[in-house]
This record gives structure tokens, sequence and C-alpha cells, in this order.
């Protein structure tokens, strides 16, 4: 069932007063209908301590994933995954007590037009949508339409945005601030990119809304080096890949709990 009590801007507050209590943020990802009973990891999630989990609604042309995250989307697909029945799933679950941010290519909010897509979002109980290939100055259309339905449209920042697009980025964006670690696609990576505190450093001067840093977050180590510089995390990659080796919901609650005491710990740390 969706969430009765999910309101319009849910996520961004929810964020912010996480945050301003010094929590490091935590938000995996799951592929949505990767396995029959999928719905098990999101409890999970929140039992290991997420602040927010991102749904991923597979497409089948994923310019910006990496290998890990476009096998769990042809995967899903291969089962027979759809938004539809998807988000179908989504609404028969109870509220986790988190928010839930969708995510997936401009392709599939076209198919069923902006306004369907919202409103279908908005009934499955989920509070934002992040669609990586969509630039902010073509974003317009979805942000009012998203904004009416109660959705926050969640933007991106590189290390490449200018510094007069990234202030227009972070005054557009809506929940949080995505700040992508590199130039490149998800993916796990040995260490973390050295482009990410400049990124969020240059977000930091232009908003004082949540920042979170992902594409290439793996490990505790990682995620408390990240936490150093931006409000939490995004761990996408990580996640999938033990889904794909076939983890069931307990590993992954035993993994992300690892990440959630790393970012404990670094906000415990004398500053």
């Amino acid at each position: 069932m969706t969430n009765p009590t999910l309101a319009a801007g849910a996520v961004e507050r929810h964020l912010r007063a996480r945050r301003d209590t010094g929590r490091g943020l935590l938000m995996p990802y799951v592929t949505g209908g990767i396995t029959p009973g999928w719905t098990d990891y999101l409890r999970a999630f929140a039992a290991a301590g997420a602040d927010a989990i991102e749904v991923g609604l597979p497409f089948s042309d994923p310019t910006l994933d990496g290998v890990t995250i476009q096998q769990a989307g042809e995967t899903a697909l291969a089962r027979g995954a759809s938004t539809r029945r998807i988000l179908a799933d989504l609404s028969g679950m109870p509220d986790v007590g988190v928010p839930l941010v969708a995510s997936t290519y401009y392709n599939l909010v076209l198919h069923d037009g902006h306004e369907a897509f919202c409103a279908a979002l908005r009934r499955a109980g989920v509070g934002g949508l992040i669609v990586p290939d969509l630039p902010v100055h073509e974003a317009d259309e979805l942000t009012d339409v998203a904004a009416d339905a109660g959705i926050e449209l969640v933007l991106l920042a590189s290390p490449a945005t200018p510094q007069p697009r990234l202030a227009e980025i972070s005054c557009r964006s809506r929940g949080f601030v995505y700040a992508v670690s590199l130039m490149g696609t998800t993916g796990e990576r040995a260490a973390l990119a050295v482009s990410a505190a400049e990124l969020t450093e240059r977000i930091r001067r232009v908003t004082d809304q949540p920042v979170l840093l992902g594409f290439g977050i793996s490990t505790p180590d990682q995620a408390r080096e990240a936490r150093r510089h931006a409000d939490g995390v995004v761990v996408g990659a990580a996640v999938m890949r033990r889904v794909l080796d076939g983890a069931g919901p307990d590993d992954l609650r035993a993994f992300l709990a690892t990440l959630r005491q790393a970012l404990d710990q670094e906000c415990d740390r004398p500053r």
C-alpha cells in the first residue's frame, strides 16, 4: 500500500532533517524487478539504516550505466519487469519508513507522458525522480509537472559542469543534488575519484541542499572518505553485483550496515 503521509517535498525535508543532526546519508540502489521478491530488499535496506532508497526502472539502452547495472537491468527485463509492474509491486507493499526515489531514462517518461508517469509514481508512494539523461536546460516541463504531482526531480552535476550551470542545477534540483564523482559510467572502483572533493565543494558554494555523492562508492572506506566532502552517498553497483551473485536481503542488510557504520564513524570524528 502507498504511504498515506507522503507529502510534497518530503524527500528533501527528510534528508535535511537527518543531515542536520550530523548524520551521514545513505541511499542504496536496487533495480526494480531484479528478483521475484525484490521488494524484500527495500525492507532490508531500511533496516540497515538507509535514509532513502533509489529504485531503478530498467531501460533497454542505459547510456550512463556501467556493466553491473546494465546486467541488472537486462536480468529484470528478461523476467518481464516493466514500469507498471514495478510500481504495482511498490503500491502493494507497506511503507518502509524512508523516501523512495525512482530513477530511469527519459524515453520511459516520454512513453507514458509526463503527467501520467508522475501520477503513477505518486500512486506507488514514490517521492522523487532521477532522469540522468535529461539536461537542466530541457527539464522545465518535467520539473513543473513533477512538482504538481508532488514528485521531486533530482538533477545531476558532474566534475565537468561549469560553475554557472552548476549554480542553475543546484537551484532547480529538488530533494537533493546528485553529485557524480567522475566522468564515466556507474560501477565499482578501487578508490574514490579525486574529482569528487572539488565537485562537492563547488556545489556547496551555491546551495545548502543535501548533496549525495555517487558513482564508484563501493566500500566502507570509500563511504567514509566521501562523507568528508558530501552529506552522504549513493551506492548502486556494489549492491547490484551482490544481488546478481545471489545475495539475499539479509546479505545486503549486512553489507549496508558496514557502510552505515562507516558513515556514522566519520560523523563522530572531531572536526
